[in-house]
């Protein structure tokens, strides 16, 4: 009896062992193959996306690409899809109201994951709570076909260069723009040779250590210049700098605003020359009878305008003048010969 007793003890604590053994082990399995720790370690998050590009349940959950939980369910609600996940609560300080979801890869070919974005700022997240979805970056079907379509676009374009189209494809199939693109390079050249040479003005300007003298001292002339006028220096310098020629120059302005405004009022004989109709139609009146003088000498018309055509009473007039010198000549030379004076006494 003393020996079956302890061969059933030695079994009981096999058995112990055992169940220890396997508890302890599905403990490790538990901590090392779920990153959200034990369920107790654990709170739950829900989030949204119009398309989840093939997630599952079990997917990794990240924060920062940090592995924190895993994705529990996935699930239809009205149009969209909602993702349900478990995440370690140390996460909890870290997951905000101002955080994102979106869904990631875990390599370019891997299988989608949730990425959640990190923020300090809002609001902790509590338990069932939701994590606004973010913007998804781009995945590589979305990069295969934009580089579809760029391959696309490349064909088309190739074949309008092919078909001489555009610039580039007439540069391509035009043998007369060829002709003329190539004589310009070869005109460019000749350009290019000639300003080398010191030849024109601009060669002159980059071989000729004279002309480039003469430019200095044009621009150090003008340096000068521009030194006195800021210096306040000759009339320009004075007129910028001198406060008293600004208060005149001020002064004239307002003097011919009052001219100005005079005339514009009719004072003064220039104003009433200009707004005085009386006074204007007299001098129009005085410049027709001018006019009409002026015809009247051209027609020949009077003593004057007789004086002005008739050549031979110009030159009778000439010929009275030249004898009344000639008299006045003789009288000078001998008086007495025209001076004749008698005196009687009676």
């Amino acid at each position: 009896m003393p020996r079956t007793r302890s061969l059933a003890w030695s079994e009981l604590k096999i058995g112990i062992v055992a169940v220890t053994a396997l508890a302890l082990a599905v403990l490790i399995i538990l901590a090392v193959g779920g990153a959200a720790g034990f369920s107790w370690q654990r709170y739950h998050l829900v989030t949204k996306f119009p398309d989840v590009k093939g997630l599952k349940s079990g997917a990794v959950v990240r924060v920062a690409g940090v592995e924190i939980g895993k994705v529990t369910d996935v699930r239809f609600v009205g149009a969209e899809v909602e993702i349900a996940m478990e995440v370690r609560d140390d996460m909890q300080s870290r997951i905000t109201t101002e955080s994102r979801a979106s869904i990631g890869s875990l390599s370019l070919l891997g299988e989608p994951v949730i990425d959640i974005s990190p923020s300090t700022s809002g609001t902790p997240l509590k338990d069932h709570d939701t994590v606004l979805a973010g913007r998804t970056p781009g995945q590589l079907s979305d990069v295969a076909e934009s580089a579809t379509q760029s391959l696309g676009q490349i064909n088309g374009m190739l074949a309008d260069l092919r078909a001489g189209k555009g610039t580039v494809g007439k540069l391509f199939t035009d043998d007369d723009l060829y002709r003329e693109i190539n004589a310009f390079v070869v005109s460019a050249q000749q350009v290019a040779g000639t300003l080398s040479n010191g030849n024109g003005t601009l060669g002159l300007l980059i071989k000729d250590p004279a002309a480039y003298n003469r430019l200095n001292g044009a621009l150090g002339n003008l340096q000068q210049m521009s030194d006195r006028i800021n210096a306040g220096e000759g009339s320009l310098g004075r007129l910028l700098k001198d406060d008293a020629l600004a208060t005149s120059l001020t002064a004239t302005s307002g003097n011919l605003e009052q001219v100005t405004g005079k005339l514009n009022r009719g004072e003064g004989t220039a104003g009433k020359l200009i707004t005085d109709k009386e006074l204007y139609d007299r001098f129009n009146s005085f410049a027709a009878r001018v006019d009409r003088l002026g015809e009247a000498l051209e027609k020949g018309q009077g003593s004057a305008g007789q004086l002005l055509h008739d050549k031979q009473l110009y030159d009778n007039m000439n010929a009275a003048s030249s004898e009344l010198r000639a008299l006045i000549g003789d009288i000078r030379k001998d008086p007495r010969k025209y001076l004749n004076i008698r005196v009687s006494i009676f």
